[in-house]
Protein backbone atom coordinates (compact mmCIF):
# COMPACT_ATOMS: atom_id res chain seq x y z
CA UNK A 1 0.00 0.00 0.00
CA UNK A 2 1.42 3.34 -0.97
CA UNK A 3 2.25 5.78 1.81
CA UNK A 4 3.11 9.40 1.53
CA UNK A 5 4.44 12.23 3.63
CA UNK A 6 1.56 14.52 4.38
CA UNK A 7 1.70 18.28 4.49
CA UNK A 8 -0.71 21.15 4.86
CA UNK A 9 -1.29 21.03 1.11
CA UNK A 10 -2.50 17.41 1.08
CA UNK A 11 -6.22 16.84 0.79
CA UNK A 12 -8.58 14.27 2.23
CA UNK A 13 -11.85 13.23 0.62
CA UNK A 14 -14.97 13.01 2.77
CA UNK A 15 -17.22 10.23 1.50
CA UNK A 16 -20.30 11.64 3.24
CA UNK A 17 -23.34 9.87 4.64
CA UNK A 18 -23.88 7.85 1.47
CA UNK A 19 -20.80 6.72 -0.41
CA UNK A 20 -22.30 6.90 -3.88
CA UNK A 21 -24.12 10.21 -3.57
CA UNK A 22 -27.68 8.91 -3.31
CA UNK A 23 -30.35 11.28 -1.94
CA UNK A 24 -28.01 14.31 -1.98
CA UNK A 25 -30.81 16.80 -2.62
CA UNK A 26 -33.04 15.39 0.12
CA UNK A 27 -30.18 15.21 2.59
CA UNK A 28 -29.04 18.73 1.80
CA UNK A 29 -32.55 20.06 2.45
CA UNK A 30 -32.95 18.03 5.65
CA UNK A 31 -29.54 18.98 7.05
CA UNK A 32 -30.09 22.65 6.20
CA UNK A 33 -33.42 22.65 8.04
CA UNK A 34 -31.95 20.92 11.10
CA UNK A 35 -29.03 23.36 11.10
CA UNK A 36 -31.36 26.38 10.97
CA UNK A 37 -33.61 24.95 13.70
CA UNK A 38 -30.62 24.24 15.95
CA UNK A 39 -29.23 27.75 15.51
CA UNK A 40 -32.59 29.44 16.09
CA UNK A 41 -33.41 27.31 19.12
CA UNK A 42 -30.05 27.77 20.83
CA UNK A 43 -29.79 31.47 20.01
CA UNK A 44 -33.29 32.03 21.42
CA UNK A 45 -32.38 30.18 24.61
CA UNK A 46 -29.15 32.15 25.08
CA UNK A 47 -30.95 35.47 24.53
CA UNK A 48 -33.76 34.55 26.94
CA UNK A 49 -31.28 33.65 29.66
CA UNK A 50 -29.35 36.85 28.99
CA UNK A 51 -32.39 39.16 28.97
CA UNK A 52 -34.55 37.71 31.76
CA UNK A 53 -33.13 38.36 35.23
CA UNK A 54 -35.19 35.51 36.70
CA UNK A 55 -33.01 33.13 34.71
CA UNK A 56 -29.74 34.52 36.10
CA UNK A 57 -29.06 31.40 38.16
CA UNK A 58 -26.28 28.77 38.00
CA UNK A 59 -28.53 26.25 36.25
CA UNK A 60 -29.35 28.64 33.42
CA UNK A 61 -25.77 29.90 33.26
CA UNK A 62 -24.70 26.32 32.52
CA UNK A 63 -27.58 25.94 30.09
CA UNK A 64 -26.52 29.06 28.17
CA UNK A 65 -23.00 27.63 27.94
CA UNK A 66 -24.45 24.36 26.65
CA UNK A 67 -26.38 26.24 23.96
CA UNK A 68 -23.25 28.12 22.90
CA UNK A 69 -21.33 24.84 22.65
CA UNK A 70 -24.14 23.24 20.64
CA UNK A 71 -24.19 26.14 18.17
CA UNK A 72 -20.45 25.79 17.64
CA UNK A 73 -20.69 22.00 17.64
CA UNK A 74 -23.17 21.76 14.79
CA UNK A 75 -21.43 24.60 12.92
CA UNK A 76 -18.18 22.60 12.93
CA UNK A 77 -19.59 19.79 10.80
CA UNK A 78 -22.81 20.78 9.03
CA UNK A 79 -21.64 23.67 6.76
CA UNK A 80 -18.87 21.53 5.24
CA UNK A 81 -21.22 18.56 5.06
CA UNK A 82 -23.88 20.62 3.27
CA UNK A 83 -21.28 22.07 0.88
CA UNK A 84 -20.09 18.57 0.00
CA UNK A 85 -23.65 17.60 -0.94
CA UNK A 86 -23.46 20.22 -3.68
CA UNK A 87 -19.85 19.54 -4.67
CA UNK A 88 -18.28 16.95 -6.95
CA UNK A 89 -14.92 16.85 -5.19
CA UNK A 90 -15.94 16.53 -1.50
CA UNK A 91 -12.37 17.42 -0.59
CA UNK A 92 -11.07 18.93 2.64
CA UNK A 93 -7.52 20.20 3.08
CA UNK A 94 -5.08 18.61 5.50
CA UNK A 95 -5.14 21.73 7.69
CA UNK A 96 -8.91 22.00 7.47
CA UNK A 97 -9.30 18.39 8.54
CA UNK A 98 -6.94 18.92 11.48
CA UNK A 99 -8.77 22.07 12.60
CA UNK A 100 -12.15 20.34 12.31
CA UNK A 101 -10.89 17.40 14.37
CA UNK A 102 -9.46 19.67 17.08
CA UNK A 103 -12.55 21.89 17.35
CA UNK A 104 -14.91 18.91 17.35
CA UNK A 105 -12.97 17.13 20.11
CA UNK A 106 -12.78 20.32 22.16
CA UNK A 107 -16.50 21.00 21.94
CA UNK A 108 -17.44 17.37 22.55
CA UNK A 109 -15.25 17.15 25.63
CA UNK A 110 -16.55 20.48 26.94
CA UNK A 111 -20.16 19.36 26.54
CA UNK A 112 -19.46 16.05 28.28
CA UNK A 113 -17.95 17.80 31.30
CA UNK A 114 -20.55 20.56 31.31
CA UNK A 115 -23.43 18.07 31.46
CA UNK A 116 -21.74 16.54 34.50
CA UNK A 117 -21.50 19.95 36.18
CA UNK A 118 -25.17 20.57 35.44
CA UNK A 119 -26.12 17.37 37.25
CA UNK A 120 -23.97 18.44 40.20
CA UNK A 121 -25.84 21.76 40.23
CA UNK A 122 -29.22 19.97 40.41
CA UNK A 123 -27.88 17.62 43.10
CA UNK A 124 -26.80 20.54 45.31
CA UNK A 125 -30.02 22.49 44.65
CA UNK A 126 -32.27 19.60 45.66
CA UNK A 127 -30.22 17.65 48.20
CA UNK A 128 -28.31 20.49 49.89
CA UNK A 129 -30.38 23.64 49.26
CA UNK A 130 -29.02 25.55 52.26
CA UNK A 131 -25.47 25.28 50.94
CA UNK A 132 -26.42 26.08 47.35
CA UNK A 133 -25.49 29.82 47.33
CA UNK A 134 -22.01 28.97 48.62
CA UNK A 135 -21.27 25.80 46.66
CA UNK A 136 -22.64 27.22 43.40
CA UNK A 137 -21.43 30.81 43.55
CA UNK A 138 -20.76 32.65 40.30
CA UNK A 139 -17.01 32.32 40.81
CA UNK A 140 -17.27 28.55 41.22
CA UNK A 141 -19.57 28.23 38.19
CA UNK A 142 -17.17 30.23 36.01
CA UNK A 143 -14.28 28.09 37.25
CA UNK A 144 -16.19 24.94 36.29
CA UNK A 145 -16.85 26.21 32.78
CA UNK A 146 -13.26 27.38 32.36
CA UNK A 147 -12.01 24.00 33.58
CA UNK A 148 -14.24 22.17 31.09
CA UNK A 149 -13.01 24.28 28.17
CA UNK A 150 -9.32 24.17 29.11
CA UNK A 151 -9.11 20.45 29.90
CA UNK A 152 -11.00 19.43 26.76
CA UNK A 153 -8.85 21.77 24.65
CA UNK A 154 -5.65 20.23 25.99
CA UNK A 155 -6.99 16.72 25.38
CA UNK A 156 -8.11 17.64 21.85
CA UNK A 157 -4.78 19.27 21.04
CA UNK A 158 -2.80 16.21 22.11
CA UNK A 159 -4.92 13.81 20.05
CA UNK A 160 -4.98 16.07 16.99
CA UNK A 161 -1.21 16.61 16.96
CA UNK A 162 -0.52 12.91 17.37
CA UNK A 163 -2.98 11.69 14.73
CA UNK A 164 -1.93 14.19 12.07
CA UNK A 165 1.77 13.38 12.37
CA UNK A 166 1.06 9.74 11.49
CA UNK A 167 1.67 8.49 7.91
CA UNK A 168 -1.55 8.22 5.88
CA UNK A 169 -1.91 5.79 2.98
CA UNK A 170 -3.55 5.43 -0.40
CA UNK A 171 -6.40 7.60 -1.61
CA UNK A 172 -7.13 9.22 1.78
CA UNK A 173 -10.83 8.60 1.45
CA UNK A 174 -12.38 9.34 4.86
CA UNK A 175 -15.49 7.17 5.10
CA UNK A 176 -17.37 9.76 7.13
CA UNK A 177 -19.05 13.15 6.69
CA UNK A 178 -16.45 15.01 8.79
CA UNK A 179 -12.92 14.49 10.11
CA UNK A 180 -13.03 12.48 13.33
CA UNK A 181 -10.27 10.45 14.99
CA UNK A 182 -11.95 7.01 14.66
CA UNK A 183 -12.63 7.60 10.95
CA UNK A 184 -9.03 8.70 10.29
CA UNK A 185 -7.27 5.76 11.94
CA UNK A 186 -8.12 3.27 9.12
CA UNK A 187 -6.08 5.48 6.76
CA UNK A 188 -2.90 5.23 8.85
CA UNK A 189 -0.11 3.03 7.44
CA UNK A 190 1.22 1.79 10.80
CA UNK A 191 -0.16 -0.12 13.77
CA UNK A 192 -2.35 2.14 15.94
CA UNK A 193 -3.36 -0.39 18.61
CA UNK A 194 -1.33 1.34 21.34
CA UNK A 195 -2.80 4.71 20.46
CA UNK A 196 -6.30 3.22 20.51
CA UNK A 197 -5.73 2.39 24.18
CA UNK A 198 -5.03 6.08 24.75
CA UNK A 199 -8.26 7.00 22.99
CA UNK A 200 -10.09 4.51 25.19
CA UNK A 201 -8.63 5.98 28.39
CA UNK A 202 -9.50 9.51 27.25
CA UNK A 203 -13.03 8.43 26.37
CA UNK A 204 -13.54 6.78 29.74
CA UNK A 205 -12.22 9.82 31.61
CA UNK A 206 -14.10 12.51 29.67
CA UNK A 207 -17.28 10.60 28.80
CA UNK A 208 -17.89 7.68 31.14
CA UNK A 209 -16.89 9.31 34.44
CA UNK A 210 -19.22 12.32 34.02
CA UNK A 211 -22.02 9.99 32.89
CA UNK A 212 -21.60 7.81 35.98
CA UNK A 213 -21.55 10.95 38.13
CA UNK A 214 -24.82 12.06 36.51
CA UNK A 215 -26.47 8.71 37.18
CA UNK A 216 -25.27 8.73 40.80
CA UNK A 217 -26.41 12.33 41.31
CA UNK A 218 -29.88 11.69 39.95
CA UNK A 219 -30.23 8.45 41.90
CA UNK A 220 -29.66 10.49 45.05
CA UNK A 221 -31.98 13.24 43.79
CA UNK A 222 -34.70 10.68 43.11
CA UNK A 223 -34.48 9.39 46.69
CA UNK A 224 -34.78 12.92 48.08
CA UNK A 225 -37.63 13.84 45.72
CA UNK A 226 -39.64 10.77 46.71
CA UNK A 227 -39.32 11.84 50.34
CA UNK A 228 -40.81 15.27 49.61
CA UNK A 229 -44.27 15.96 50.94
CA UNK A 230 -45.14 18.42 48.19
CA UNK A 231 -46.51 16.92 44.99
CA UNK A 232 -45.76 20.17 43.16
CA UNK A 233 -42.13 20.08 44.31
CA UNK A 234 -41.82 16.47 43.26
CA UNK A 235 -43.18 17.08 39.76
CA UNK A 236 -40.97 20.14 39.23
CA UNK A 237 -37.79 18.38 40.35
CA UNK A 238 -38.56 15.25 38.34
CA UNK A 239 -39.33 17.33 35.23
CA UNK A 240 -36.06 19.27 35.47
CA UNK A 241 -33.91 16.21 36.11
CA UNK A 242 -35.62 13.97 33.56
CA UNK A 243 -35.03 16.57 30.83
CA UNK A 244 -31.35 16.75 31.68
CA UNK A 245 -31.05 12.96 31.92
CA UNK A 246 -32.68 12.54 28.49
CA UNK A 247 -30.17 14.86 26.82
CA UNK A 248 -27.24 13.38 28.73
CA UNK A 249 -28.14 9.78 27.90
CA UNK A 250 -28.47 10.48 24.17
CA UNK A 251 -25.13 12.28 24.10
CA UNK A 252 -23.07 9.94 26.30
CA UNK A 253 -24.36 6.62 24.95
CA UNK A 254 -23.69 7.59 21.33
CA UNK A 255 -20.25 9.12 21.94
CA UNK A 256 -19.16 6.24 24.16
CA UNK A 257 -20.12 3.77 21.45
CA UNK A 258 -17.78 5.61 19.06
CA UNK A 259 -14.79 6.49 21.24
CA UNK A 260 -14.49 3.42 23.48
CA UNK A 261 -14.65 0.69 20.83
CA UNK A 262 -11.51 -0.80 19.28
CA UNK A 263 -10.91 -0.07 15.61
CA UNK A 264 -11.69 -3.66 14.60
CA UNK A 265 -15.29 -3.34 15.86
CA UNK A 266 -16.08 -0.09 14.05
CA UNK A 267 -18.53 -0.10 11.15
CA UNK A 268 -18.43 3.01 8.91
CA UNK A 269 -22.15 2.89 8.25
CA UNK A 270 -23.08 2.56 11.90
CA UNK A 271 -20.49 5.16 12.95
CA UNK A 272 -22.02 7.72 10.60
CA UNK A 273 -25.54 7.12 11.92
CA UNK A 274 -24.33 7.39 15.52
CA UNK A 275 -22.36 10.54 14.67
CA UNK A 276 -25.52 12.14 13.26
CA UNK A 277 -27.16 11.59 16.66
CA UNK A 278 -24.49 13.28 18.77
CA UNK A 279 -23.29 15.91 16.29
CA UNK A 280 -26.59 17.04 14.73
CA UNK A 281 -29.64 15.62 16.53
CA UNK A 282 -28.46 16.47 20.06
CA UNK A 283 -27.81 20.19 19.33
CA UNK A 284 -31.24 20.36 17.69
CA UNK A 285 -33.06 18.72 20.59
CA UNK A 286 -31.29 20.38 23.52
CA UNK A 287 -33.01 23.80 23.46
CA UNK A 288 -36.45 22.26 22.94
CA UNK A 289 -36.10 19.63 25.66
CA UNK A 290 -34.94 22.27 28.13
CA UNK A 291 -37.46 24.93 27.11
CA UNK A 292 -40.69 23.13 26.25
CA UNK A 293 -40.57 21.14 29.51
CA UNK A 294 -39.44 24.10 31.63
CA UNK A 295 -42.06 26.52 32.92
CA UNK A 296 -39.46 29.16 33.83
CA UNK A 297 -38.07 29.26 30.30
CA UNK A 298 -41.54 29.33 28.75
CA UNK A 299 -42.52 32.09 31.16
CA UNK A 300 -39.46 34.10 30.16
CA UNK A 301 -40.36 33.61 26.50
CA UNK A 302 -43.89 34.90 27.09
CA UNK A 303 -42.59 37.92 29.02
CA UNK A 304 -40.13 38.82 26.27
CA UNK A 305 -42.91 38.53 23.67
CA UNK A 306 -45.05 40.90 25.70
Amino acid sequence: MESGNHSCGTEFTLVGLFQYGHMDTFLFTLIAILFAVALMGNITLVLLIRLDRRLHTPMYFFLSQLSIIDMMYISTTVPKMAANFLSDTKAISFLGCAVQTFVFLTLGGSEALLLGFMSYDRYIAICQPLHYPVLMSRKICCSMVAGAWSSSSINAFMHTVYVFQLPFCGSRMVNHFFCEVPSLLPLVCEDTSQYEHTVLVSGLAILLLPFLAILASYARVLVVVLQMGSGKGQSRAVSTCSSHLTVASLFYVTTLSTYTQPHSLHSPGRDKVVAVLYSIVTPVLNPFIYSLRNKEVMGALRRQMG
